[in-house]
């Protein structure tokens, strides 16, 4: 209950620069469990140490490391390949050795104690951009925790490079879509040799008239009324129906009359709320 109660806390006190990692936070909770039992499908490489016990067997009990080239060392059998096997396969195959006159029906388990074989690079708006080591199957929201978290004026879009069989494939991922609107198929697992890169989000300002001229983070779908709603809205002094957009197309200023509040903003628009003289 108290764990809840300071959740709660934490999203009812959370800026807006911090709402979407909080919010990702929370999605990491709820799809935590799933992801774990997906574990089982680990696939064992260079590196990871394995935990083997055999039931009603301690003397067979160990904990290895697998070598480079794919094997461990387990009591009674000598070099096991596992390599490229998933954990359940690596359990099927020590049970059918030992059964092969050792041990009548043994009962074989494996835990990943450390998982090293793995590994993603992610890189941009991120807390802890770097080399990221998979621990078991890895989900992009995991990896955004594993790796701090987004930082302050993050994009909407993530971007993964995968080398998928010889051929390097661009995968787009809506950040946007996942968090606000639920669409698991974003939250995708994340591969070895993956490079991800999370995107910068665009900003555009305002200025004039309005409560609190500044920048703000905006997207394609982003207004002029929600930009001026974000810097807290009018002033008295304000002429509403005269607001322009500065406007860079093909590095030149183009300066946008009277623009309708609906219309939508591209980055680095400048918004002008000119004062009224009536």
């Amino acid at each position: 209950m108290n764990k809840t109660k300071h959740l709660k806390t934490r999203l009812s006190s959370a800026t807006p620069a911090n709402l979407l990692q909080n919010i990702l936070l929370c999605v990491l909770i709820i799809f935590l469990f799933p992801a774990i039992t997906q574990a089982i499908d680990y696939i064992v490489g260079p590196g990871d140490v394995l935990r083997i016990t055999v039931y009603d067997h301690d003397d067979l009990k160990t904990t290895v490391r697998v070598t480079e080239n794919g094997h461990i060392v387990m009591p009674l059998l000598g070099q096991v390949k596992v390599g490229g096997m998933k954990t359940s396969d690596v359990s099927d195959q020590i049970s059918r050795l030992l059964a092969d006159g050792y041990i009548v029906n043994p009962q074989v388990n494996i835990f990943i104690e450390e998982f090293r074989s793995k590994k993603a690079v992610i890189l941009g708006h991120i807390n802890k951009p770097g080399l990221a080591e998979l621990r078991g199957s890895t989900t992009f929201l995991e990896l955004i925790s594993q790796s701090g978290g987004l930082k302050e004026g993050a994009g909407d879009t993530a971007t993964i490079k995968r080398t998928q069989d010889g051929k390097q494939e661009v995968i787009v991922l809506s950040v946007k879509a996942l968090v606000e609107g639920g669409d698991l198929s974003q939250n995708i697992l994340i591969q070895d040799g993956d490079t991800v890169y999370v995107s910068k989000g665009g900003m555009c300002y305002v200025t004039g008239e309005v409560k609190d001229p500044d920048a703000y983070s905006c997207d394609q779908e982003t207004t002029v009324l929600k930009l001026i709603a974000l810097a807290g809205g009018f002033t008295g002094k304000a002429s509403q129906s005269s607001v322009r957009i500065v406007r860079l197309v093909d590095n030149k200023k183009t300066i946008l009359e009277d623009v309708d509040l609906g219309s939508s903003v591209i980055a680095n628009d400048v918004i002008v709320v000119p004062e009224s003289f009536f």
